[in-house]
């Protein structure tokens, strides 16, 4: 039934009803708010170089490096992930108090790198560092 006009009869409506365009993007906004927090997960990010500048050593600080295919070394020797373990645990309470620096490739995952951190902290040492190279001039 259309509405009627002033003297009785049914007439047709020329408006546009909205209430089917209003749904349909109800639904999309809902669509979009659930799979939106979903989409951020995956992410590649390449990391920014540092600009600040380096310190000053006065002695020859250990070392620990992992390159880009994953394999990790303690000082100059290749070690497995157990082996820096153990290294590291079995130094006295003197080397303990040194900091320790942690040199990683970029392209080596971040979970591994904080296995490795967690690690060394599990040693027992507390002043952990990271190895960055300067940010280049363009």
């Amino acid at each position: 039934m259309g509405p009627l006009n002033g003297n009785g009869r049914k007439q047709l409506v020329s408006d546009i009803n909205v209430t089917p365009l209003v749904d349909v993007m109800l639904v999309l906004l809902i669509i979009f708010m659930v799979t939106a927090p979903m989409m951020t997960q995956g992410l590649d990010v390449d990391l920014p170089e540092t600009t600040t500048k380096s310190l000053r050593q006065d002695e020859n600080p250990i070392v620990v490096t992992i390159d880009k295919d994953g394999k990790i070394s303690l000082g100059q020797s290749e070690v497995s992930r157990k082996m820096l373990f153990q290294d590291l645990s079995s130094l006295g309470e003197g080397q303990k108090e040194k900091p320790i620096y942690l040199k990683a490739d970029k392209a080596v995952a971040y979970g591994v790198v904080v296995a490795i951190m967690a690690d060394i902290k599990k040693a027992g040492f507390d002043k952990l560092g990271m190895i960055t190279r300067p940010e280049e001039d363009e």
